[in-house]
């Protein structure tokens, strides 16, 4: 079942709607890691295959951004990221494929190892690459150039709207129900990775409408301005107003049932800034629980878990994959079309 949300709340769900895009419900399985002085089970959500072509967290949230779009009309759909964006490959080939054009506004970041492959599969797609630099005041006109005028609806940085986050309530119902056919024991903690927030509010929110006593454990992985606990109350009540107004059946105090923790512990030196525990993380999750990963969401998320084990934590675990595991069909050796590809962004092929 692909709608637990829509299946408990048929008002809702005929409010809201979504672009069935993903394949879900999507596995739940698990591992175990021997490594630790006291061997643990992990259960793992593997939103690393939430679509055929392309997975990870993205995908859920785009199908209610996406049907927003199409119900008013937009031909063009926009959206945000730096360079090497999962969210903006992620919208892009979703977008495209449901009929609509995509131009994505990429800020530089550190530059590593894969970032044009990003800039690859954007040139193969055919998305408007749009270089988002500067002063504010030319990023603001560089938007309204891009936005304005053009058919286009905006999608958030991460998909990370209270539309989106719902996106991620529904996430939550689906684990309650994998929970209660025995796929996994109830988790006491959740981990994931918290960049624009909407996926660790909505699984809290889910698991709350769902009954479960799990928390949420949101591991910081960009900076503050993205990712704080002032912005992700703010984001948990009003999902949780709009979704009560929208349908009376959703409990009016479902923010307060809902149990959040925001972790700073593992942001280590910033945002796409990698580190040893970091990668230890990585390849304990690689070697034991055959899961790739990568540093700078997944494989921080993955050391708190750890972390946590390691010191002494008992109780049930749930880790939460958010990263892409689908291959992606692009030629590595394509060379960058600097006519499509904001010549600025030549960097990033090196």
């Amino acid at each position: 079942m692909s709608n637990r949300l829509g299946l408990a709340y048929p008002r809702l769900d005929s409010a809201i709607g979504r672009l069935p895009i993903a394949d879900l419900p999507t596995p739940v399985t698990v591992g175990r890691v021997d490594s630790l002085s006291t061997p643990r089970e992990i259960a793992i959500k593997h939103d690393d295959v939430t679509g055929a072509h392309y997975g990870g967290n993205k995908i859920r949230k785009l199908e209610y951004l996406l049907h927003r779009a199409r119900q008013r009309g937009a031909r063009r759909v926009a959206t945000f990221g730096a360079v090497g964006s999962n969210h903006a490959v992620a919208t892009a080939l979703c977008a495209i494929d449901a009929g609509f054009d995509c131009t994505c506004l990429l800020s530089h970041q550190t530059p590593k190892p894969g970032l044009g492959r990003a800039l690859r599969i954007h040139q193969t797609v055919g998305t408007e690459i749009v270089a988002l630099s500067g002063s504010r005041a030319n990023r603001v006109a560089t938007m309204r150039e891009c936005l304005q005028g053009r058919g286009v609806q905006a999608i958030p940085l991460g998909g990370s709207s209270w539309l989106g986050t719902v996106g991620f309530v529904n996430a939550g119902l689906e684990l309650a129900a994998q929970i209660e056919a025995g796929e996994c024991e109830a988790p006491a903690r959740v981990y994931v990775a918290f960049g624009t927030m909407g996926t660790a509010v909505g699984i809290a929110l889910g698991l709350a409408l769902a009954g479960l006593d799990a928390e949420t454990h949101a591991v910081r992985v960009t900076d503050e301005t993205y990712a704080n606990p002032a912005a992700a109350t703010r984001l948990m009540h009003k999902t949780a107003q709009l979704l009560n107004r929208l349908d009376s059946e959703i409990p009016e105090d479902i923010a307060s049932r809902a149990r959040l923790i925001c972790r700073d512990d593992c942001f280590g030196d910033g945002y796409s800034v990698s580190n040893p525990e970091t990668e230890l993380a990585i390849a304990t999750a690689r070697e034991e629980l055959g899961l790739a990963l990568e540093s700078t969401y997944t494989g921080k998320a993955m050391r708190a878990l750890l972390q946590d084990l390691a010191n002494g934590y008992g109780g049930s675990v749930l880790f939460w994959n958010t990263y892409n595991s689908r291959p992606l069909r692009v030629d590595d050796e394509l060379q960058p079309d600097f006519s499509v590809i904001p010549r600025e962004f030549a960097r990033y092929f090196d």
